[in-house]
């Protein structure tokens, strides 16, 4: 996996798992990988996977299932969309909204543009 500088480590696999959970890889109560064999495969220290389970874990995305392991939790992909629309609204938009007023881009033309894409 290559990491990029500007976000946490454990937050970018946190993101492979849930492409990987989007994708289907991993279904609803699928079982994931143990932390030890999530960090061998990212190659990374079993506490940075394991603190990226932790916070899927607190995102609703993950269930730990004592002596069994983790598993993707029921509404998981439903969590998933809801977090990155709001990372989308949040980080996102602004920066579009920033670039389209410094150079003067309108809502219509943006409009026109997006229904332009949507009937490739």
């Amino acid at each position: 996996m290559d990491f990029k500088n500007q976000k946490a480590i454990y937050l970018q696999i946190a993101e492979h798992v849930m492409d990987e959970i989007l994708s289907g890889k991993y279904p609803v109560d699928a079982k994931l990988p143990s932390v030890r064999e999530y960090a061998a495969e990212v190659e990374v220290n079993v506490n940075t996977v394991s603190r990226s389970f932790e916070w899927l874990q607190n995102q609703n995305i993950v269930v730990t299932r004592r002596g069994l392991g983790n598993f993707v939790a029921l509404g998981a992909v439903e969590a998933i969309e809801a977090l990155r629309k709001e990372e989308f609204f949040q980080e996102q938009l602004p920066d579009l909204f920033q670039s389209m007023q410094s150079i003067g881009i309108t809502m219509d033309e943006v409009v026109n543009q997006y229904h332009k894409y949507n009937n490739k």
